[in-house]
């Protein structure tokens, strides 16, 4: 279940950070296709206007021209004073629509009017496009002209177009380019989109192997891209990767070799003290006790001084029972790691006067590990008993150990050690100890895992697995 959640936390962050990007990409490429249809919009709306006023002035001098050749028939008798302006043939010629045209005497004395086109009686745009195109550029705007003929003025004229008209007009024009743009930016959305999914592709399969990098898994790969930006990217990763890979080992190796000269150092200090130190000690103690039994009949005076010299061979004597138990448990050489362990919470139980209760569960045998592995898991107990005693205010504390599977060929070993102190958060990341670095160079030294986490209200559990293989660099 672990690995799942971790591989689908892995595709779910390749597919976030790819959807970041397919996102930000999407957005200003809409950004900019708004900017340039607002541009282009503004240009549609000025030709718009512009070409209205064009149509108004060329109908403005059409009208012109029709009347002066109207004067001109009737000043040569071919034509029908009554009948002036006569506006049939510009309504029959017209192309326009929706533009009315005025006349009015020189004296204000006759007017007459006509309109070209229907009225629009149905209303195709919204409210707010009329608003901004009434503001921003006047439709409807009216052209005078004096009609004039051999020098007298007759009239003036007046033509104005529609604002409706107008205004449809320009709704047309904006409403086909907004839908050309839409479909256009659409499409080109859709090609980026589907053009960088198959691009970032390979984003997926990078944040994957980083995820597992970052968790150990140095021996991980990537494959070779298409594009050389992802090749030359997925070969950085890969050669430090292998760099990575090359310094843990040598790491390992060189932690447990340490280990090893360390582990066989404290054994012969531990052999050397004990044989050598603890027999002289014991010689010491005969000689104190005879000198003792001596001088009660020779000499009474001396009584107290033997006594003393014994008192002070045996705290001598406890002290370095202490250092030889630091130093190398005589128990695991002689009796085991189960033993060992044993012994360790019977002493911590009977050292700690009842405040904290220890407890260990064995399950598997334990008595035939390589080493440095029985010693490894003596020194990380000891180190965590010994933080439980001094930080926790913990009532209890429990061992656990266990092998994987429960007979042989043991593959691994689970250790577990739980208080239910007051520890509710995990701040030892920031810790100025060595017990716990010491605990982790050791574990990663022997390839293992260690997982810190606090238990339910409060408490800290310290989670170690070890693989039981043969390791190189022995």
């Amino acid at each position: 279940m672990d690995h799942f959640a971790a591989e689908s936390s892995t595709k779910y962050l390749g597919s976030l950070l790819i959807m970041n990007l397919k996102f930000h990409l999407l957005s200003r490429i809409v950004v900019i296709a708004v900017i340039c249809l607002i541009a282009t919009a503004g240009c549609v709306l000025y030709q718009a206007d512009r070409q209205s006023i064009l149509t108004t002035r060329v109908t403005v001098e059409s009208i012109d021209k029709q009347l002066e050749l109207q004067l001109l028939r009737i000043d040569a008798g071919f034509g029908q004073p009554e009948r002036f302006p006569d506006f049939d043939l510009w309504k029959e010629t017209g192309m326009v629509s929706g533009v009315c045209v005025s006349y009015l005497s020189a004296h204000g004395s006759f007017r007459r009017s006509i309109c070209n086109g229907a009225k629009i009686t149905s209303r195709i745009w919204p409210t707010w496009f009329e608003s901004f195109y009434r503001w921003t550029f006047h439709p409807g705007y009216e052209m005078v002209r004096q009609v004039a003929f051999n020098g007298r003025i007759h009239g003036s004229i007046v033509v104005a177009p529609s604002p409706e008209m107008g205004i449809a007009s320009a709704w047309q024009a904006i409403r086909g380019l907004m839908g050309l743009s839409v479909s256009s930016t659409l499409a080109l959305c859709l090609l980026v989109y589907f053009t960088i999914s198959r691009a970032l592709r390979p984003a997926q399969v990078i944040i994957a192997g980083l995820e597992k990098m970052e968790k150990g898994e140095l021996s991980i790969r990537l494959p070779a891209f298409e594009l050389k930006e992802w090749q030359r990217t997925g070969k950085a990763i890969n050669q430090l990767a292998a760099s990575q890979e090359q310094l843990l080992s040598e790491r390992k190796k060189l932690a447990l070799k340490l280990m090893t000269i360390q582990e066989e150092e404290r054994r012969y200090l531990a052999r050397e003290l004990h044989d050598e130190f603890g027999q002289c000690l014991a010689a010491i103690n005969a000689v104190a006790a005879s000198i003792s039994q001596t001088a009660e009949y020779e000499c009474p005076a001396l009584v107290p001084e033997a006594k003393n010299i014994s008192r002070i061979i045996g705290h001598m004597m406890s002290v370095l029972r202490g250092l030889l138990l630091r130093l190398r448990p005589s128990d695991i050489d002689e009796l085991g790691l189960t033993a060992s362990l044993k012994s360790l919470a019977t002493g911590w139980n009977a050292g700690g006067s009842g405040k904290i209760h220890y407890s260990l569960a064995v399950d598997g045998d334990l008595d035939r590990l390589p080493e440095p592995i029985p010693v490894t898991i003596f020194r990380i107990v000891q180190e965590c008993l010994t933080n439980v005693a001094k930080h926790s205010a913990a009532a209890h504390a429990k061992v656990t150990l266990r092998t994987i599977p429960a007979n042989n060929p043991i593959t691994a070993i689970e250790l577990s050690i739980e208080d239910d102190g007051k520890t509710n958060k995990l701040p030892f990341e920031d810790s100025p100890g060595i017990g716990l670095l010491g605990i982790r160079e050791r574990v990663t030294a022997l390839g293992g895992r260690l997982v810190l986490e606090t238990c339910k209200p409060s408490g800290l559990a310290v989670q170690v697995w070890l693989p039981v293989q043969p390791l190189s660099g022995t």
